[in-house]
């Protein structure tokens, strides 16, 4: 599965803000149901996106300056970063279709 798990702000600027291939970070936390809803069809859309698209996972709980960073304040969230800038959000759980929409968007662009 090629899904990286980040926790703290030195593997997110060498995951996220320094990768060369836009980056789909889940905002996540094990007590949250709809994020446990939203998890299988990230992975699946890891697995779909291999080698274009690289997926990150962060807990909340675990590294919750980051979640203040980027204004997380409901879960799950899900950003779409491209050389470091947010070019796409979502706030809730949604299909595997709008997340797909959300990545093409930004692999077009």
């Amino acid at each position: 599965m090629g899904i990286t798990e980040v926790s703290d702000a030195k593997s997110w600027e060498i995951n996220v803000i320094n990768s060369d291939i836009p980056v789909f970070v889940d905002f996540w936390a094990q007590w949250c149901g709809p994020c446990r809803m939203v998890s299988p069809v990230v992975e699946e859309l890891a697995n779909d996106y291999q080698g274009k698209v690289k997926f990150v996972k962060v807990n909340v709980d675990e590294a919750n300056e980051l979640a203040s960073k980027y204004n997380v304040f409901s879960i799950p969230t899900l950003i779409l970063l491209n050389k470091g800038e947010i070019v796409s959000q979502q706030v809730g759980a949604a299909s595997k279709e709008s997340y797909k929409n959300m990545i093409d968007r930004a692999l077009q662009a």
